[in-house]
């Protein structure tokens, strides 16, 4: 039976490409560490250019060429873009880290960079995650906020271009893809954080000011 289990075990790590961690429910940084250092090779999803891997449990709304709304079991919303204009120009990490964010880190593994941020309102927290020359945005509750980081590691590591396919998508059409103005490493949150809100959670600045109300 201990032979058994041994050889499971070594087919598991060979088809998954990586080694069984023990992730951490209190220690976000200690599994983005974890998560981001590991080298994988899993792909579930493909588009001209890239591919990635959406973890088990999470599930598309909507998908286009670099912008996808995916959700998890518990109805948290992950908006991710994959920014292939910056990876073929290799745009440099700008990123500085926020002393007044909930949780604000540069990321640099494998020798991908990045950074995380955190911002918190009242029972939420409000995630800015880049790696990969790749950003999710995500809006979740406190509960959840590991297991979101989590999830949003997996996918931005996973991330893996294709120079070829790129240099004829983008050199062929260099000129309309000048006109491309977002900017990823741009952490700057609205003016009224509660338009942020209203984003990730249509309806939910409604029920605030009802509540408002209600109290006055």
């Amino acid at each position: 039976m201990k032979k058994l289990i041994v050889l499971l075990s070594i087919i598991l790590v060979a088809t998954t490409g990586c080694s069984i961690k023990k992730l951490d429910n209190s220690d976000i940084g200690k599994n983005i560490k974890t998560l981001l250092s590991e080298k994988v090779n899993l792909h579930n999803v493909y588009f001209d250019g890239y591919k990635y891997y959406v973890p088990k449990g999470l599930k598309f709304v909507n998908k286009e060429e670099y912008n996808a709304l995916l959700t998890d079991r518990k109805e948290n919303k992950y908006y991710l873009y994959v920014d292939v204009i910056s990876y073929y120009h290799k745009v440099k990490n700008t990123y500085e880290e926020d002393d007044k964010a909930h949780y604000s880190k540069l990321l640099n593994y494998n020798k991908k960079n990045g950074y995380i941020q955190i911002n918190e309102y009242q029972d939420k927290y409000f995630i800015q995650f880049v790696f990969n020359y790749a950003k999710i945005e995500a809006f979740v509750q406190k509960r959840d906020l590991t297991d979101s980081i989590n999830n949003i590691c997996y996918i931005l590591r996973s991330i893996k271009y294709n120079d070829k396919i790129l240099e004829s998508l983008i050199g062929d059409n260099i000129l309309s893809y000048q006109e491309e103005n977002y900017s990823l490493f741009d952490t700057k949150v609205e003016d009224d954080f509660l338009d942020v809100v209203e984003k990730y959670n249509p309806g939910y600045n409604k029920d605030l000011e009802d509540e408002k109300i209600q109290l006055e």
